[in-house]
Parts: C-alpha cells; sequence; structure tokens
C-alpha cells in the first residue's frame, strides 16, 4: 500500500527545498544584477562585525605605546633637567670658589699692600720742626758753645712750637740734659741716635717707641740759650760727642732741609 506524504500549508519544506529555493533566487538576483548591489554591503557589515575585535585590540596597543612612548619622553626630560640641574650647580660652584679665591687675593693684595705702607711709613723720616730752616749751622764756631763748635744745628721755632721724632725709635733720654735743658734722645731704627734739645715740655718718657712725625714736645729755651729754639743732633751713640753731620744725615734719609 502506497502512502502519500502530505503537504499541507502548515508544513515546512524541507531542508533539500529550502536549499534549493536559496539558490534559485541566489541566481535569479545574480541574473538581474541585484546581487552584485547587495553583496557589497552584506559583505562588508558581516567583515565589520568580524573586525570589531581585533580594532579594539589594536586601539588598546596604541594607547599603552604612547603611555610609555610618554613616559619615556618624561623620564628623558627629567634626566636632562638633572644634568641640567648638576652643571648649573657645579657652575655656581666654580663661580663661588673664584669668587671667594678672588676676594681672599684681594685681601691678601690689600694686606700687603698695607704692610709695605706701613713700613714706609715706619722706616720714613721727616723734619723735626715742620715748615721751619735751620738758622745755625752744624760746627759753627764760637764762645757761645763749650767744646768751641757747634754740635748740632738749630731750628728756627718759637716757644711752644711742636716738635717731631723724626723717625722711628726707642726714647732712651727724657729730662733735663745740663746746657741742652730739657732734652729727648732717640734711638732710630737704625741704630742711630737723635737729639732734641732746649725743650720747654717732655711728651715722652723713656722705653716708649715712636713713629716719623709723632709729636715728643715743644720747642722753648731752657739750657744755655739765647732764645727760644729747637737744637737739634745726629749721634752714632747717645752720649755726647759722637755728634755727625745733621743736614746730611737727614739729607741721606730724604729729608729736603
Amino acid at each position: 500500500m502506497a502512502f502519500t506524504r502530505a503537504t499541507g500549508k502548515h508544513r515546512l519544506p524541507s531542508r533539500m527545498t529550502r536549499t534549493t529555493r536559496r539558490t534559485v533566487g541566489v541566481a535569479a538576483l545574480a541574473t538581474t544584477g541585484v546581487v552584485g548591489t547587495l553583496a557589497a554591503p552584506a559583505f562588508a557589515a558581516e567583515s565589520e562585525i568580524e573586525q570589531t575585535g581585533p580594532l579594539k585590540a589594536v586601539t588598546m596597543g596604541d594607547t599603552v605605546a604612547q603611555e610609555i612612548d610618554a613616559q619615556a619622553v618624561a623620564q628623558r626630560q627629567a634626566a636632562e633637567q638633572a644634568v641640567a640641574r648638576e652643571k648649573a650647580e657645579a657652575a655656581a660652584k666654580k663661580r663661588a670658589e673664584e669668587a671667594r679665591a678672588k676676594a681672599e687675593k684681594e685681601l691678601e693684595a690689600k694686606a700687603r699692600a698695607a704692610r709695605e705702607a706701613e713700613r714706609k711709613r715706619l722706616n720714613a723720616y721727616t723734619a723735626p720742626i715742620a715748615g721751619s730752616y735751620v738758622s745755625t749751622s752744624y760746627q759753627a764756631g764760637g764762645g757761645v758753645w763749650s767744646s768751641g763748635s757747634h754740635t748740632g744745628i738749630d731750628f728756627h721755632a718759637a716757644s711752644g712750637t711742636a716738635v717731631h721724632a723724626v723717625g722711628s725709635g726707642t726714647v732712651v733720654e727724657a729730662g733735663w740734659g745740663g746746657s741742652y735743658g730739657n732734652q729727648i734722645v732717640i734711638k732710630m731704627v737704625d741704630g742711630t741716635y737723635t737729639q732734641y734739645g732746649h725743650l720747654s715740655s717732655i711728651g715722652v718718657s723713656v722705653g716708649q717707641t715712636v713713629t716719623p712725625g709723632q709729636q715728643i714736645a715743644l720747642s722753648g729755651a731752657t739750657g744755655n740759650v739765647t732764645g727760644a729754639h729747637l737744637h737739634f743732633e745726629a749721634r752714632t751713640t747717645a752720649e755726647y760727642g759722637s755728634d755727625m753731620d745733621p743736614v746730611a744725615y737727614l739729607r741721606g734719609h730724604g729729608v729736603n732741609v
């Protein structure tokens, strides 16, 4: 007995039928040219869907790379800044050291100049009476002097005129000196001696050191004199009779008299 398969309206077409129809439909579309139009978008859409995952991965990878590059740039900049700071600090330190060395050099030069100036000042000589002149020369003859001649020179000076040490030295006598009246004898730094006589007052004491131009007394008319003046002697010792030419002595030390 033979059976016939029902093909009612509610029964779905078989798989073979569906496949056949799809093939026929595609062929028809290809014949009409529509498939060329529809296929591209369909395939493009499918391709776009399929590429969504890889594109996202690529995008994430680029972001990480950019972050790494940014970190590398930041590190390089930080390193360059550190090097620049080190160079700047080294340069500043060098400048400070150079400035300190220069300042020390200048201070030493000033100190050396000051010492030299002081040395020159202490070795300098000056006239015993400022702005005066020799009124009686060395070894002038006459009965006024017990030795028969003048053992020093006289500087014109009114009583009370300032008397100065002609150079650096140490006071070895200060007081009454007989015919010299009030007198001062100074041992000079070069080993010679100078004497200042007929003083109205004495301003130094034995053992005191004096410097060139320092005021040591006031002129007067004490002792064996005929009027106020300053008697000045240059000697090889502190004692009377060791006199030498006072004008030559002063001129030998640069004093114009």
